[in-house]
C-alpha cells in the first residue's frame, strides 16, 4: 500500500558478512589470470558497486584488463567461498525475527548471488520474493535507480523508506532517491574511518550493531513492531 513504511536492506556487508570473502575471491582470480596485487586496498574502493563497475574501477586503479571470457570465474570462486564460510552479520537473525515492518533487499549483486547468500545464511524466508538487483535497472549505485525501483515494486513512497547501507555509494544512492539512510559498520571489512565516510555521504547515523540500528530506526519514526 502506498504510504506504508519500508526498510530497504543492502545485502553484502549488511545482511551477510561477505566483503572479506569477496576481496579474497577477487584477489585469487585476478592472480590466477596473471594480475597480482588486487587486494583489500583496491577492492575496498569498490564496495557497493556491481561487478562490471568493479572490474572497470580495478582497471582504472591498476591497469589490469580482466578477460571477458573469464568473468564467470569471479562468481564461481565467490560462490565456493560463500558456501563454505558465509555468515549473517552478528545479531541480524534476531533483529529480523522481531521485525514486523515491510522490508526488501536492494543490492548491487546479481540475483543469483543475492539468493545464494540469503540461502546459505538461512535468512531468505525473511524476504520472500522482495529481492531486487541492480541488474534490473539501468544504473548501479550511487545512482538512485535500484532504490526507486524497489520502492515502486513494494508500493512505498521514497519519503517513507529507510535504507540500511554499508557503502558510501549506497548511501549516496539512497539520499539521491529521497530516502533516509542509516550506515552499518558491523561487517568484517569495516575500518576506523568507515562510519565517518557513511555519515559524510548522508547517512543519519553510523551504527556498529543491530541494537544501534533499532534505536536509530525508532528515532527516525519507523514503527518496527
Amino acid at each position: 500500500m502506498a504510504g506504508s513504511q519500508l526498510i530497504i536492506f543492502d545485502c553484502d556487508g549488511v545482511l551477510v558478512d561477505s566483503e572479506p570473502l569477496a576481496v579474497l575471491a577477487y584477489e585469487r582470480v585476478y592472480e590466477r589470470h596473471g594480475m597480482p596485487g588486487v587486494g583489500v586496498d583496491i577492492i575496498s574502493q569498490c564496495f557497493g558497486m556491481k561487478q562490471a563497475d568493479i572490474i572497470a574501477r580495478i582497471r582504472e586503479l591498476t591497469g589490469h584488463q580482466y578477460p571477458d571470457h573469464a568473468r564467470d570465474d569471479l562468481w564461481l570462486e565467490t560462490k565456493a567461498l560463500f558456501t563454505e564460510r558465509l555468515q549473517p552479520t552478528s545479531g541480524l537473525p534476531e533483529f529480523l525475527s522481531e521485525l514486523k515492518i515491510d522490508r526488501c533487499v536492494a543490492s548491487s549483486s546479481s540475483l543469483e548471488r543475492i539468493h545464494h547468500s540469503l540461502d546459505v545464511t538461512r535468512i531468505a524466508p525473511h524476504f520472500g520474493d522482495a529481492i531486487f538487483s541492480s541488474s534490473m535497472v539501468k544504473n548501479g549505485k550511487p545512482a538512485p535507480d535500484i532504490f526507486l525501483f524497489a520502492a515502486e515494486k513494494m508500493g512505498a513512497d521514497p519519503a517513507d523508506c529507510v535504507v540500511i547501507e554499508d557503502s558510501h555509494f549506497g548511501v549516496q544512492g539512497a539520499v539521491a532517491a529521497g530516502m533516509k539512510a542509516i550506515g552499518y559498520t558491523g561487517g568484517g571489512h569495516s575500518d576506523a574511518g568507515h562510519g565517518e565516510r557513511l555519515t559524510s555521504s548522508g547517512a543519519t547515523r553510523a551504527c556498529a550493531d543491530w541494537a544501534g540500528i533499532t534505536a536509530e530506526l525508532d528515532r527516525l519514526g519507523f514503527q518496527l513492531s
